[in-house]
């Protein structure tokens, strides 16, 4: 079997645990994407086809919501929140920082060793913890840019151990 075929596999045994029911698309790709870490073009296009929907309605959900990602993510998700409160308390300086320090340059925001992706969101409900970084769920609160510089290098390190 060839790379593509293993690659079906997996979305074949996705698409029958549910059902192959187009009601269940939500839940389709967030479960593509936990295997994959991204929704692959030519994966969409087989999920539309099992799913006799739309091409357009497959892209259009998994365009249209912020969690889900069409290029692929690293092993680690690193979030900043830039909501107001968090942006008050200076959380762009901490960006600048993780992104210096993983050497994330323009409009890159995964390391080339796919093992982070840095990304800004609006607001991530802990406005009383500002500023705030989620790395892989995990929040971390009041934050300096030495302390997400340490955030980073900590999960470097466990990776290399």
């Amino acid at each position: 079997m060839d790379e593509n075929g293993r690659k079906f596999v997996k979305v074949f045994t996705i698409l029958e645990k549910h059902g192959r029911k187009p009601s269940r698309l939500g839940p389709i790709l967030q479960a593509v994407q936990e295997e994959y870490r991204s929704l692959p073009p030519e994966v969409l296009t087989y999920v539309a086809t099992a799913l006799k929907v739309p091409p357009a309605r497959v892209y259009g959900a998994a365009t249209g919501h912020a969690h889900f990602a069409i290029k692929p993510k690293g092993k680690h998700i690193v979030r900043l929140c830039d909501g107001t409160a968090c942006h008050v308390k200076d959380s762009l300086p901490i960006l600048d920082a993780i992104r210096k320090r993983l050497k994330l340059e323009g409009r890159k925001n995964t390391t080339e060793d796919m093992l982070f992706t840095v990304e800004t969101v609006r607001c991530l409900g802990a406005c009383g913890l500002a500023p705030v970084v989620v790395v892989d769920d995990q929040v971390h609160s009041q934050m300096t840019p030495p302390a997400g510089v340490r955030l980073v290098e900590e999960i470097i390190a466990k990776e290399q151990s």
